[in-house]
């Protein structure tokens, strides 16, 4: 079985992945914080909620739906219309980080993805340094 695989299972499979992406909308909906982040998204996020979970599906190594429906992600080309700077990213990543402590992923599996999200949001960055 490969690490991969292996990720997507430990972490509990669909209902967990699934419940990561429905809290990180929730929270990317409510904290103050992160509103140049929600306002990058359309009024109704059920879309952008949907999407995330195929990709983390199968980011994660479980069954790659969002390859299926949409082709390759080619992340930073779809989000290229979008300014995404560092405090872009870190707004992304604060979503992530409270959704993992509210579905309570345990380390050191926490640690270990959103290790792999910061690189990941990291590369969808298109804005300069400030």
């Amino acid at each position: 079985m490969s690490q991969e695989k292996m990720m997507y299972e430990l972490i509990g499979g669909e209902p967990v992945v699934r419940k990561i992406c429905q809290r990180f909308y929730e929270v990317m909906d409510t904290m103050p914080e992160v509103k140049s982040l929600r306002d990058m998204h359309p009024e109704n996020l059920r879309g952008s909620e949907e999407k995330l979970f195929m990709f983390l599906s199968g980011w994660l190594g479980g069954p790659n739906l969002f390859q299926e429906r949409f082709g390759h992600p080619r992340l930073r080309m779809r989000h290229f219309p979008f300014k995404i700077g560092k405090s872009e990213r870190d707004q992304w990543m604060l979503c992530m980080v409270q959704a993992f402590e509210d579905v309570g992923v345990q380390e050191p599996m926490r640690s270990d993805l959103l290790h792999s999200l910061l690189n990941l949001s990291d590369h969808m960055r298109n804005q300069p340094e400030e």
